[in-house]
């Protein structure tokens, strides 16, 4: 669903689109392991991140990019997230990005904190484990940033409003409360959104939503439902490269 407009301050107004980019697993598939794609490998992401540099691009966290997002500051950044908090993004990714002098934000599932992607292990085939305290804390004192993926995981859209509203409010106070920080950012569970998801993230206080429409950010998107671009493990690292020289030409995603 495309979101455009919205109230004073939750409008994106970029100097140049905005590419945000989508990571799950960091490193290769295991076998037996459905849905292959969410996996990158090591050494495809470090090539990304050498090919982002060379094009000039900055990779930044959520929170140093809002303001490149709300046209306060110039620049070429890419906004670098990571869905779901497995661990592997803190024992491979983390060092890769800090080699680059990086920055990334991690959405947490607030209530799998420690333990596995309960969500989808069975359809998925395999069980990930996903980053406990200590390394949320090692993440957040390598630089790195942290937001909100709900309480469990679920499909918002499909879920009692009242349930789907504390899914979203009541997983950015449990995560402030167990990590003592501020948590101003939010991503949408399998990207799924309506109306009613973006207003409880408005309600929460977010200042950032995010889904899985693919794209980058424009002039005039609500930044409670902001475009990203995937980064599917089967894709070659030429489409990649190809992607980001698209990227300089007038009028491409």
């Amino acid at each position: 669903m495309a979101t455009r407009g919205g109230p004073a301050g939750q409008v994106a107004a970029p100097a140049r689109p905005v590419p945000i980019l989508t990571y799950h697993n960091i490193g290769e598939a295991p076998p037996g392991a459905t849905h292959r794609g969410l996996y990158l490998g090591l050494d495809k992401f470090r090539r990304q991140l050498e090919m982002l540099a060379r094009r000039g691009y900055r990779g930044v966290s959520m929170d140093e990019g809002l303001p490149y997002l709300r046209g306060e500051q110039r620049g070429q950044v890419a906004i670098v997230t990571f869905d779901d908090g497995y661990r592997d993004n803190l024992e491979l990714a983390l060092p890769a990005l800090r080699e680059h002098g990086f920055s990334a934000t991690c959405y947490l599932v607030a209530e799998r904190i420690g333990g596995y992607n309960a969500w989808d292990s069975e359809l998925l085939g395999v069980r990930k484990p996903l980053m406990d305290l200590a390394g949320i804390r090692e993440w957040l004192a390598a630089g790195m940033r942290i937001g909100s993926h709900t309480l469990t995981h679920p499909h918002l859209p499909q879920i009692e409003p009242a349930q789907m509203q504390r899914e979203v409010a009541v997983s950015k106070s449990v995560l402030e409360q167990r990590l003592g920080i501020a948590v101003d950012h939010f991503c949408f569970p399998y990207g799924d959104h309506d109306a009613a998801c973006v207003a409880a993230a408005a309600e929460a206080g977010y200042r950032t939503a995010v889904t899985t429409e693919r794209g980058r950010v424009r002039a005039g998107r609500s930044l409670l439902a902001l475009p990203r671009v995937g980064n599917n493990g089967r894709r070659s690292g030429a489409a990649f490269l190809a992607r980001t020289l698209l990227w300089g030409l007038s009028g491409s995603r």
